[in-house]
């Protein structure tokens, strides 16, 4: 799947409609192929993401869990130490 595409769900603060709406871009273009449609394709395009961004944010809404929520930053930061080790220092 996208790398560009991270979890949403379960995180305190919840995730912003920014965040929703980028991972639905992402998934569009990863599925069309497409990274800025043809004129031809536009509305489609748009179309499929704003389904998509729906969907997305029925289903973090819908979602249910017992765990803690977990910190942005604490998981931002463990991503960029893997990151680090995994291609070294930038």
């Amino acid at each position: 799947m996208c790398r560009n595409i991270k979890p949403l769900f379960n995180f305190e603060p919840p995730a912003s409609r920014n965040e929703i709406h980028d991972a639905a871009l992402q998934f569009v273009r990863k599925i069309s192929g497409y990274n800025a449609p043809s004129k031809a394709n536009e509305a489609a395009f748009h179309h499929a993401v704003e389904d998509i961004e729906a969907s997305v944010r029925q289903l973090l809404k819908s979602l249910e869990t017992h765990a803690p929520p977990k910190d942005r930053e604490i998981v931002a930061a463990k991503a960029k130490a893997r990151a680090r080790e995994r291609y070294g220092a930038a």
